[in-house]
């Protein structure tokens, strides 16, 4: 059938695509870490705490274990096709051109939607660094339409919107110019998380671990679902593979290090926060659980530092999630799958300049006009459904082309495939139901689109 033709996997591997490569291991790895450590760290934390208590540090490894797992399948995959459009491209060679579709259609719902509730939180945080600064902006651009702040109501989220554009302007112009600046936000927020962890060691009181589990494994599982968000972005990573100058080792490499980092971070963290504030009392700090540990333990000036590495936080991973949602509609479009004018090359930049300003200038208004909360129920199932097709996929391609030069093999198949393939399902299933009809009515879209333009313009099938 047509809608199952793939593409043939040496053909992808001898892809010439115009971008520039500047990007190595070490840029990889802060790219990855850039992704992770943002809204999952400074935020996520303390609606996981009233969750699961204290048991937050079993729901993060969880999480940890869903993505690890997956990270291995994806970094077999990176190491063998370095092509631009991560699960995406993957998906084409192995489960076919529908598939493949879905899936890509999948990350935008990802990575589009991450960076929008992104830049919420961020605005924020942004606010309270200028409200302790004698800095008001207006109530009415504080917050999305309908929204009430200090009794008046709000009309549009202006920093979040703001902030989206002028990240949308550093990645029109250049993978390079993006990667320094990426690299000296991820250096410092690392460094303020550090500095959160060996300030708040000394006030950790053991009792209030216990109970350890207040609301048993049930609590564990639903906080594990809810905090699988602060471990997404390591996949776009993948997406990078045409500006990688050694992609078949920096992949796998820049993937698994930088997941490994920030799990042990988000551990560590975790176990400090609910070890130095009752975990019931997270309800009076849901938007800033971390710098409100070191107001508690009386650290005021290290809050002040906590609440700028949020903003750097939150930047990162806007920058690398938006920088992902280019570069996958940037590898659709040259196959046909969606207009020409996603995948057209800047001459001067060397960027997909007009698809980066689209996909951009979207966030940004969805950030400015919808609350946190509508944006954020739907990127976990997007993301956890991309990592069981990987996850599939590499079980296909190990039996149809056992041959193809590896550079790097995910261990233990089938097994780790199919460790991922049950752990991300497992956690797709412990989300609010509301949350699957929603995302099976994008998917519908989805179909509709391919059905109607995509398979008629496939350059496979022409």
């Amino acid at each position: 059938m047509e809608m199952f033709r793939k593409k043939d996997i040496t053909g992808l591997i001898n892809t010439k695509s115009g971008l520039r490569k500047e990007l190595k291991t070490f840029d990889l790895t802060m790219l990855g870490i850039g992704a992770i450590i943002g809204t999952g760290i400074f935020v996520l934390t303390g609606t996981g705490a009233l969750t699961a208590g204290p048991g937050l540090m079993i729901s993060f490894i969880i999480a940890a274990l869903a993505c690890g797992f997956a990270a291995l399948c994806y970094a077999e995959f990176a190491s063998m096709v370095p092509v631009s459009g991560s699960a995406y491209t993957y998906s084409y060679a192995t489960l076919g051109e529908f598939i493949a579709f879905i899936i890509g259609w999948d990350l935008i719902l990802e990575y589009l939607l991450a960076v929008s509730t992104v830049s919420v939180g961020w605005s924020g945080y942004f606010q309270s660094l200028l409200n302790g600064l004698g800095i008001h902006i207006p109530t009415m651009l504080t917050g999305a339409p309908g929204t009430h702040v200090n009794g008046e109501t709000t009309i549009f989220n202006l920093p979040a919107f703001l902030v989206v554009i002028v990240i949308t302007t550093l990645l029109s112009i250049g993978i390079k110019e993006t990667k320094r600046v990426n690299n000296i936000m991820v250096i410092v927020k690392t460094a303020v998380v550090l500095l959160f962890i060996v300030v708040a060691i000394f006030y950790v009181k053991p009792d209030n671990w216990t109970p350890f589990m207040p609301y048993g494994f049930s609590g564990v599982f639903t906080a594990a679902a809810t905090v699988f968000f602060a471990f997404i972005g390591f996949d776009a990573v993948a997406s990078s593979a045409e500006e990688t100058i050694n992609p078949s080792k920096s992949l796998p490499r820049g993937i698994l290090i930088s997941l490994a980092i920030c799990t042990v971070l988000y551990v560590i963290v975790s176990g400090i926060m609910t070890g130095v504030v009752p975990f019931k009392q997270f309800t009076n700090y849901i938007d800033h659980p971390i710098s409100a540990v070191l107001k508690v333990s009386g650290q005021n000036w290290v809050s002040g530092i906590i609440d700028l590495g949020a903003i750097l936080g939150m930047t990162t991973v806007m920058l690398v999630m938006l920088y992902g949602q280019t570069r996958i509609m940037f590898a659709m479009s040259r196959d046909g799958l969606i207009p020409p004018i996603f995948s057209k090359i800047n001459n001067k930049f060397d960027t997909p300049f007009v698809a980066t300003w689209i996909f951009g200038f979207i966030a940004a208004i969805l950030g400015g006009l919808v609350p946190l909360d509508h944006l954020a129920e739907l990127v976990n199932i997007g993301t956890l459904s991309a990592f069981i097709l990987v996850s599939v996929s590499v079980i296909v391609l190990r039996k149809t082309q056992p041959n193809i030069k590896r550079a790097f093999k995910c261990p233990a198949v089938p097994l780790i495939p199919i460790l991922a393939i049950l752990f991300c399902g497992f956690l797709i299933l412990n989300l609010n139901p509301h949350t699957w009809w929603r995302f099976a009515i994008w998917l519908v879209i989805g179909v509709i689109i391919y059905f109607v333009y995509s398979q008629k313009k496939s350059k496979l099938s022409n």
